[in-house]
C-alpha cells in the first residue's frame, strides 16, 4: 500500500475511516468509558428497583431507560470521535449558540420537577436539561477563542471567551444551578491558565468567585440551605447526605454485599447524584476506587496525548474537556463523602439521567477526537528541532 509521510506518522492512501479511526483513537479510553457506563448499569440494578416500586414501575423501568440512554450516548461518542477538528469546532460553535438560546428561554418554557431550580424542558416521554449539552460545545467554543488571540492580527479571544463565560454563568445562576456555573467557569479558568494566562489574574478571578458565592449565599435561600447543611457539624437525619455518609461508612472495604444495601430505600437520587454511595455501600471501597482510577485513566491519557498535539486549538480544546470532566467526577464524589456541599450533579456515564448521559458521550467523543493520532510531528519533536 502507497504511504506518504508528515512528520511522524504515515497516512495510508486511501485507507477507509473505520481502520484509520481505530489506528489513531486511543483504545485505552474507550475501554474506560464501556467500563464506566457498564458499573453505571450494575449499580442501575441495584438502585433503581425500589425508585421504581414507589412510583408504580416496573421494576427494572429505571435500568431499561439508561440502557437506552446510554446506547445513544456510545453512538454519538464513536460518531463524533471520527470528525475531523475543523468540523468539529463549527458544530460546536453552532451546538453553544442553540445551547445558549435554550438557557434563555427556560425562565419561561421550562420546569423545576418540585426541585426548586428550572432547570428542564419536559417532552412528556422524557426531558432535556439545556446546560448539560452545554457544557462540552462551551470548551471547544472557548478554546477557539482563545487559540485564534494567539495568531497575528488575531481577535481579542480572551476577552470574548470571558463575556461568553459570564454570560452562561449568568444564565445558570438563573435557574439557580451554582454547581455547573462553577464547573463552566472553572473549565474557562482551565483553558485561560493551559494558554498562558497570568496567575495573578487567576488569583483575581478566584477571588471574585469568592465574592460572588458570598453575594449568592446572601440572595439565594437555596444555596445558603447547602452551605449551611455542608457546615453544620451535625448532619441532619432526613437529608440526602445522611443518608449518603452513612452508607459509605456501612460499606467499609468490601461492602455489604449485592442487593443488601439499605440507602437505596432511602434516598431519592439514589440512581443519579449519590450513586456512589450506592457502590460504596453494596461493593465497598474497592468499586469506588476502580471507578476513580478509570476517570483517572482518561485524564491522565488524554493529557499525555495532547502533550504532543502542535495544534493550540486542539490542546486547549482537549485540556478543558479533560478538566471539566474530571472535576465534575471529582464534585459528584466530593459530595457524596461530604468534602462538598450538595451539588445536585451526575457522575458521568454511572448517575442515571437522559441529558447527562448523552451529553457524556459526546463530550468524550470531542476528546478521543482531540486525541486521535495526527500526521504530525509532536510538538517535543520540534522544539528539539529548533534547540539544534
Amino acid at each position: 500500500m502507497t504511504e506518504m509521510v508528515h512528520g511522524s506518522m504515515p497516512i495510508r492512501a486511501g485507507e477507509p475511516i473505520l481502520p484509520r479511526w481505530w489506528r489513531t483513537v486511543d483504545r485505552w479510553t474507550i475501554s474506560c468509558v464501556l467500563l464506566l457506563f457498564a458499573a453505571g448499569l450494575l449499580l442501575g440494578l441495584a438502585a433503581s428497583p425500589p425508585l421504581a416500586a414507589r412510583n408504580g414501575l416496573p421494576p427494572f423501568y429505571y435500568v431499561e431507560r439508561q440502557a437506552v440512554f446510554g446506547a445513544l450516548a456510545l453512538v454519538a461518542m464513536f460518531l463524533t470521535s471520527m470528525l475531523g477538528p475543523a468540523t468539529l469546532r463549527r458544530l460546536s460553535i453552532l451546538g453553544c449558540g442553540l445551547s445558549l438560546a435554550a438557557l434563555a428561554a427556560l425562565p419561561v418554557l421550562g420546569t423545576d420537577f418540585g426541585k426548586g431550580a428550572v432547570r428542564w424542558y419536559s417532552l412528556g416521554f422524557a426531558s432535556v436539561q439545556p446546560s448539560e449539552f452545554l457544557k462540552p460545545v462551551f470548551v471547544v467554543t472557548v478554546a477557539w477563542l482563545m487559540a485564534a488571540a494567539q495568531l497575528p492580527n488575531g481577535p481579542p479571544g480572551r476577552a470574548l471567551s470571558l463575556g461568553l463565560a459570564v454570560l452562561v454563568v449568568g444564565l445558570l445562576a438563573i435557574q439557580p444551578d451554582f454547581g455547573q456555573a462553577a464547573l463552566v467557569l472553572f473549565a474557562w479558568m482551565a483553558i485561560y491558565f493551559v494558554a498562558g494566562a497570568p496567575i495573578l489574574l487567576l488569583v483575581a478571578l478566584c477571588g471574585a468567585t469568592v465574592i460572588a458565592g458570598i453575594a449568592a449565599y446572601n440572595g439565594s435561600a437555596h444555596f445558603a440551605r447547602r452551605i449551611d447543611g455542608f457546615l453544620s457539624p451535625e448532619l441532619d437525619p432526613r437529608t440526602q447526605l445522611y443518608f449518603a455518609s452513612n452508607a459509605i461508612r456501612e460499606g467499609g472495604f468490601w461492602g455489604v454485599g449485592v442487593g443488601e444495601g439499605q440507602v437505596k430505600r432511602s434516598l431519592p437520587d439514589a440512581h443519579t447524584d449519590f450513586i456512589i454511595a450506592v457502590a460504596a455501600e453494596e461493593y465497598g471501597l474497592v468499586l469506588v476506587l476502580f471507578v476513580i482510577a478509570l476517570f483517572a485513566t482518561i485524564a491522565i491519557r488524554s493529557l499525555l496525548r495532547l502533550m504532543r498535539e502542535r495544534d493550540a486549538f486542539i490542546r486547549l480544546a482537549g485540556a478543558g474537556l479533560v478538566c471539566m470532566m474530571s472535576a465534575q467526577a471529582l464534585i459528584n464524589m466530593g459530595v457524596a463523602v461530604r468534602l462538598l456541599p450538595a451539588k445536585g450533579m451526575t457522575l458521568p456515564f454511572v448517575s442515571y439521567g437522559g441529558s447527562s448521559v448523552v451529553a457524556a458521550g459526546i463530550a468524550m467523543g470531542l476528546l478521543l477526537a482531540f486525541t486521535r493520532t495526527r500526521p504530525q510531528g509532536a510538538i517535543g519533536d520540534i522544539l528539539a528541532h529548533r534547540g539544534r
